[in-house]
């Protein structure tokens, strides 16, 4: 069994953390921390989880020595802060996407991790997405043949969106360019066209990225001004076609704690896969959706801690799509 502590009580620990924890039989939330004033009017959400300690002094977590690993599940500005502080006392850490503000600070997390013989990782838990994992198991059966294509989409419709600053990229596109990432590594060649269509020149609130590989083109799209549910996957290969729409992963308890269901989605939800075979029939097929469960993650990382294994997800994984977080938004600030 792992105590693990989570620093941060957001929407990413209650949604996207606690409730694939909870069937974990090698893992133990055993501390939260939050800092004092995020607990103002904010504290029976804490009654929800009654074997986690919830504290206000960092110090209870770091001192700890049953805790092995902290995940650091606050705004991006305060990852390196708490990264550094968690390694520095000897814990493992798993740090939300983006992972840190630029390549450079990044860097030196994996650095000091490096000299302090611990892991330090991104919490890419979206590569576990139901919908990525179908569309992985669609391009590994070959039945599309040669991909020359694939869109993958995020999109939401939010035209009155008036929040200021760079941030779609950092809170939406890093998990989609992740994915792509995750799947072909470095790009031939990347191109831009990030711009500001709600928030005209204060924010990069539209995402359309080219990413080369060859003969085939990967584009990641991020819109707030897409109203017609769009797929969230569209792959043409030189055999066929294949569309998924996004799948759905959790259910919400009002009066408790956020619950997810491991059940496969409905047939109405299934991918559709249309292709020719070597005898050169023609095939549509529905393809069976796979289950979202971000606990694979952690499974991953335990595992790595455990038997000094490989990582789930590399460092220079992290730090190439930091870049490319980077490019996207400089690209965002010239766009007229």
């Amino acid at each position: 069994m792992m105590s693990i502590a989570i620093v941060g009580f957001g929407n990413a620990v209650v949604n996207y953390h606690l409730p694939y924890l909870e069937k974990r039989d090698d893992i133990q939330v055993k501390k939260i921390f939050r800092r004092e004033e995020d607990r103002i009017g904010d504290t029976e959400r804490e009654a929800y989880y009654p074997e986690i300690t919830f504290t206000t002094d960092f110090n209870d977590v770091l001192k700890d020595s049953e805790i092995e690993l902290i995940v650091v599940a606050t705004h991006v500005d305060s990852h390196v802060e708490y990264a550094n502080l968690a390694l520095e006392h000897g814990k493992h850490v798993l740090v939300e996407k983006p992972f840190a503000s630029t390549s450079a600070e990044a860097k030196e997390i994996f650095e000091l991790a490096k000299r302090k013989n611990l892991i330090a990782m991104a919490n890419q838990n979206r590569r576990f997405d139901g919908d990525f994992l179908t569309l992985k198991k669609v391009i590994e059966s070959g039945k599309l043949g040669n991909i020359v294509e694939i869109q993958s989409h995020y999109d939401y419709f939010q035209p009155k969106y008036n929040r200021k600053g760079f941030g779609l990229l950092h809170g939406l596109a890093v998990h989609t360019i992740d994915q792509l990432i995750s799947l072909y590594g470095r790009a031939d060649r990347i191109d831009y066209d990030v711009r500001s269509l709600v928030a005209p020149g204060e924010s990069d609130d539209y995402v359309d990225i080219d990413f080369r590989y060859g003969r085939m083109k990967a584009t990641v799209k991020c819109s707030l001004l897409v109203k017609i549910n769009h797929p969230k996957f569209v792959v043409h290969g030189d055999r066929g076609s294949f569309i998924k729409y996004s799948s759905g992963h959790q259910t919400k308890n009002e009066n408790g704690p956020t619950l997810v269901t491991f059940e496969v989605e409905s047939e109405d939800n299934w991918g559709t896969l249309s292709y020719v075979d070597d005898e050169g029939s023609s095939h549509t097929e529905r393809v069976p959706s796979e289950i979202t469960d971000y606990g694979i993650l952690y499974e991953q990382l335990v595992q790595a801690i455990r038997n000094n294994g490989e990582k789930p997800v590399k460092d220079d994984e992290v730090l190439y799509v930091l870049d490319i977080l980077h490019d996207g938004v400089e690209a965002a600030k010239q766009a007229k």
